[in-house]
Order: structure tokens, then C-alpha cells, then sequence
């Protein structure tokens, strides 16, 4: 083999790597685009607009809007510490998420065809480059996929 080759051989058998990265990083050619955005603050008072209530319920546009895919502990009335700590950690983490760029809305695709709770909440799964944010609280350990009803987190 001359020097030309010796140079060019290594980086040949990167190429199969660095196109694979490239490529899985696109996003999907047929995905909706992120269109939502704005920015959130953690809700205080009674007039609310754009802000996070706790890890799965937010107000946008002036919409109060629950996450459909999960449920996340409580703020308002923990059962014990540990709840209210986690769900102080989930408000937390909601509000990053949300304020870390274009989202998108879904409706409920639950099965139920329910598009508000029984509180008159939206039922929305929000979604960045078609991943849950729901389920981004969930592998943190900050929400559980939802079950049908809350989980106890004490």
C-alpha cells in the first residue's frame, strides 16, 4: 500500500458509521413539523395563560391542557413527602421540556375518544420530533404512563 491509501483507508471505513449517524438524526420525512412554542412559567395566581400547573397538567394559549399518556405526582395535595418532592421534580422537568423548543399537540388516542377529562381539561400527548414528552418524565422516574387511574406514589 503507498501513503495515499494508508490515509484514505481509515476514514473509509468510517463512512458506513458517519452516514448512519447522519441519517438517524434527519428527522422522519413525513412527520408534521413542531409548531407550538412558547414560553412557560410555573403557574402563580388565577389569571393563567402559558404556565405549568404540576408534571402532567399546563396551561397554553389559555388552555388548560393534562398530558393524556401519563400521570405524574401530585403538588396541590401530596399523600406524603416523597410525593410532593417528586411532584415538585416533575413540575420542574415539564417545564424544561415544554420551554426547550417547538412542540406538537395531539388529541387523545387512548381508545377512549375522550378529548377533555372529567375536570373539562383538554386531553393532549405532546410530542417533540414524535416523541413523547410524557414519556421523557417517565424514563426520569418523574411520571408513570397512564393506567386508567393515579398511582400511588408514597
Amino acid at each position: 500500500m503507498d501513503r495515499q491509501t494508508l490515509r484514505i483507508a481509515p476514514l473509509a471505513a468510517l463512512l458506513p458509521l458517519i452516514a448512519a449517524v447522519t441519517f438517524a438524526a434527519e428527522p422522519a420525512r413525513n412527520a408534521t413539523p413542531d409548531r407550538e412554542a412558547a414560553r412557560f412559567t410555573l403557574c402563580k395566581g388565577a389569571h393563567r395563560v402559558t404556565c405549568v400547573v404540576d408534571g402532567d397538567t399546563f396551561w397554553y394559549r389559555g388552555q388548560k391542557i393534562r398530558i393524556a399518556d401519563i400521570n405524574a405526582p401530585e403538588v396541590s395535595k401530596p399523600h406524603c413527602e416523597r410525593e410532593a418532592d417528586l411532584g415538585n421534580r416533575a413540575t420542574d422537568g415539564l417545564l424544561a421540556l415544554l420551554n426547550s423548543g417547538p412542540f406538537t399537540l395531539a388529541p387523545n388516542e387512548d381508545g377512549t375518544g375522550r378529548g377533555n377529562d372529567r375536570y373539562g381539561r383538554l386531553l393532549r400527548t405532546v410530542t417533540r420530533g414524535g416523541a413523547s414528552l410524557g414519556g421523557e418524565l417517565v424514563s426520569e422516574g418523574l411520571a408513570e404512563h397512564w393506567k386508567g387511574y393515579r398511582g400511588n406514589w408514597c
